[in-house]
């Protein structure tokens, strides 16, 4: 019965198939034309309507469909036409890919030839690998391949697109609601996200100046006078001083950040009164008024957007904002957007500060009030080693210390009665640490920065970086009532002077960032792309205006990839993703992948679990690379604080992992107060073999194989050798004499370099009698191979002479 019915179910397709044709392709094309705007009406804005960017297709990624296997019920377009014959259908498929027409009409249709090529690839795939097609694609092919070559009305191979088109959207299913993720990825109107902010009048003071002007002291007065305010900075450090001075000032004020919450009552009730980090703050709350600190880090290509999250969606009656006057007119026509002025308030520094005429040159030169800044941690560590073998003392700061251990080395540097004077550190003192400082001493003024694209770069440091750095010397009401500042090189100070006399340049863009439930949305559209990819499609597609820029995700999107395998709801893996961890420590990285694992498998991540996972308890380090090591540990202490702020159940013994913390901060100072002492341990370490200890001299030691390897002279190869990230070549390793040591090195005469850097700890036997074994090897083959080469030479000329 089936088969007999068959010419009755094919006679309307038929007579439909001749009134469309019509005998000519392009009525054929017309049609397959109105039959795909018909399946979809919003691919046509791929092409890029009302001046919409076209995407980067080159992110999209096809979504696997795979071949028909063997059915359990007939195949329906065998039944009612005949079996095909894959040598014509590939012949036929490859004929429809080579069209013009086709390769025109995909791209009316949102298919790019990146796009065109894949689709059809995986059309033909399809196709070919399919023991059954649908009764409808069978038909088709079938009267495709038996009108190949005829003048007939059976079939064209233009039939084939409406069929191609529907299976190019299911394996990319953006292009069926490209105005959807257009409209979700528009980020021209911040101002509109925060409806409550918008309901209300806000009045705006921004407080202007350079460090050390009272701008935030102002601020903060009006913050502590308020019934009820909010107090957002840049750093936990700030946080907990603004926290600190409120209490102490008798307004309850209670401390929230990424890792914690401290409230300033016993019984653990809300305070009229927050300072948090920036991140944290409500935009939901209302307050009497608000304040943001350092609002010039609007720019920051990674954080910039917690800055415009806070200026547009802070609900609080005044906003007092504070930072450098290079930021005042972006931040007044992002306020004209949503129609509120802005009051500016211009401080002048409190206290002079003088650019020197001379450089430093000498660690010998050090005065008790100094501060050696570097822009690398082995910069720091080569200093300290320095200044500690001239009998000095001193403490050291940089980034990746715990706040505690921040805090405690800023309090032995400031303490009249404690004979440590000296100070080395990072840019980390550029804010949140009162200091008192008499002298800055850029031991370089060149910086390892990242670019607004991700990029590392190397560049002098800017305007703005040397002001915040330089502003620290000669606080208002330390002992110093003056601030200098100067280099440690002399071909550096003119560069430095001329820097420190330019404008800052404005600030011109404030950054965003894609939401937890923007990237829903996407996934919604988009169910079976990744969490990395949903997020390159919303950058590609997103649209801001010149007032904006979307900020830098690679570490988001690091994370993103490193924990896709692991099966995660979209907003538990977000919130993993926004994570605030350095992506070069692997310890931390490994642990969060962990985390992530025994949270898929809802399994609480308990205190003995994290202990067992760090080998808690700990003890002090013996070496750089140990204390290396307990840096990144108190790291993953706080990346489970951050987690259990936002998973409660699953991360349930904060309290503990806070009290270990605690201990180890103080095992952290322990390592920092003696790290001359483990420096010499990573040296000895270095000099037995084991160099991997501790970086510095690795680091050294690699640098003068290369140097040998690629020829260098031995004298060449050990000036080398003191080069690290940040530190002068050879020729400026005069900056580290003192005249009494240039007279003990000369008097030694030859070999007076390499006892040098043995003395000064940049060198050690072991190293020398490796580069020196190493230098003799290579200079032993070049000889040798000369005069294999000659003897080749020779031994051609006399076959050529029994030739002739």
């Amino acid at each position: 019965m089936r088969r007999c019915a068959w010419p009755l179910l094919r006679l309307p397709a038929r007579a439909g198939l001749v009134l469309r044709h019509g005998g000519a392709p392009a009525a054929r094309l017309r049609a397959a034309a109105a039959s795909a705007a018909s399946s979809s009406s919003s691919s046509s804005s791929l092409g890029g309507d009302g001046g919409s960017r076209a995407p980067d297709t080159s992110l999209f990624v096809p979504v696997p469909l795979k071949p028909v296997g063997e059915a359990s019920e007939e195949d329906v377009g065998a039944e009612l036409t005949r079996p095909l014959d894959k040598g014509e259908v590939l012949k036929t498929l490859n004929k429809f890919y080579k069209r013009k027409e086709i390769q025109r009409l995909g791209a009316e249709n949102g298919l790019d030839a990146r796009l065109f090529h894949q689709a059809f690839i995986s059309f033909r795939k399809y196709i070919m690998e399919s023991s059954s097609v649908s009764a409808d694609l069978h038909i088709i092919l079938n009267d495709v391949c038996c009108g190949a070559g005829k003048v007939c009305l059976v079939g064209h191979v233009d039939d084939l697109f409406p069929f191609f088109l529907r299976h190019a959207k299911q394996i990319f299913p953006m292009l069926d609601c490209m105005d959807d993720l257009r409209k979700i990825s528009d980020l021209r109107l911040p101002p509109n996200w925060y409806p409550d902010a918008r309901a209300i009048q806000r009045k705006i003071v921004f407080h202007a100046g350079p460090t050390n002007s009272g701008k935030t002291y102002h601020a903060i007065q009006r913050f502590l006078s308020a019934k009820s305010g909010i107090y957002c900075g840049p750093l936990k450090l700030l946080a907990h001083e603004i926290f600190q001075k409120s209490n102490a000032a008798n307004v309850p004020c209670d401390l929230v950040t990424g890792e914690e919450r401290v409230y300033a009552s016993e019984d653990a009730r809300q305070a009229p009164h927050i300072a948090c980090t920036i991140e944290m703050c409500s935009t939901n709350t209302p307050y009497e008024v608000a304040v943001i600190d350092e609002i010039q880090m609007i720019r920051d290509p990674a954080r910039g957007w917690a800055w415009t999250r806070a200026l547009l969606g802070l609900c609080a009656e005044e906003i007092h904002i504070c930072g450098e006057a290079a930021a005042v007119n972006l931040v007044t026509e992002l306020l004209y957007t949503t129609g509120e002025e802005v009051e500016v308030r211009n401080y002048e520094r409190l206290t002079p500060l003088t650019v020197l005429d001379y450089a430093l040159e000498s660690l010998d030169n050090l005065r008790p009030g100094d501060c050696v800044v570097c822009f690398s941690k082995n910069d720091i560590y080569s200093i300290s080693r320095q200044i500690e073998a001239r009998g000095l003392e001193c403490a050291v700061i940089y980034g990746s210390l715990p706040p505690g251990t921040k805090l405690e080395q800023a309090k032995k540097f400031n303490d009249p009665n404690d004979p440590c004077k000296i100070l080395v550190a990072t840019d980390a003192i550029g804010m949140g640490l009162n200091l008192c400082i008499r002298r800055i001493i850029f031991n370089s003024i060149v910086k390892p920065t990242v670019n607004e694209k991700g990029e590392k770069e190397i560049d002098t440091i800017t305007t703005s970086q040397a002001l915040q750095i330089a502003g620290r010397a000669g606080r208002y009401g330390s002992s110093f009532g003056e601030g200098e500042v100067t280099t440690m090189h002399r071909e550096d100070l003119l560069q430095l002077k001329n820097i420190l006399s330019e404008s800052v340049r404005p600030v011109k863009a404030a950054g965003l960032h894609p939401t937890a439930e923007q990237i829903e949305m996407f996934a919604y559209h988009l169910p079976d792309a990744t969490l990395s990819n949903l997020i390159d499609i919303f950058v590609s597609l997103s649209q801001v205006d010149g007032l904006y820029f979307v900020c830098n995700i690679d570490d988001f999107k690091f994370l993103a990839d490193m924990i896709q395998h692991i099966p995660l709801n979209l907003r538990s893996r977000y919130v993993f993703c926004t994570a605030p961890l350095n992506r070069k420590e692997p310890f931390v990285c490994t642990t969060l992948l962990k985390f992530a694992r025994q949270f898929s498998r809802n399994e609480p991540l308990t205190f003995d679990w994290l202990c067992r996972h760090t080998k808690w308890p700990l003890a002090a380090p013996k070496n750089i690379k140990e204390l290396v090591h307990l840096e990144a540990v108190h790291d993953v202490f706080d990346l489970y604080l951050w987690l259990s702020y936002r998973f409660m159940d699953m991360f349930p013994d904060a309290a503990l992992v806070r009290d270990i913390q605690k201990k180890l901060d103080n095992i952290i100072q322990v390592g920092v107060c003696n790290i001359t002492k483990l420096i010499r341990a990573s040296q000895s370490a270095a000099a037995s073999g084991t160099a991997e200890d501790s970086p510095l001299p690795r680091n050294k030691r690699d640098s003068s194989m290369v140097s040998f390897r690629h020829g260098a002279k031995p004298a060449e190869a050990l000036s080398i050798a003191t080069d690290v990230p940040g530190d002068r070549r050879a020729k400026n390793s005069k900056a580290y004499r003192s005249a009494a040591r240039q007279d003990d090195l000369r008097s030694r005469g030859r070999g007076s370099l390499a006892n040098r850097l043995l003395r000064e700890g940049l060198l050690t036997q072991e190293m020398l009698r490796q580069l020196e074994s190493e230098w003799q090897d290579q200079h032993r083959n070049s000889r040798h191979g000369l005069g294999s080469k000659r003897d080749d030479q020779n031994s051609s000329k006399e076959t050529g002479r029994k030739k002739k």
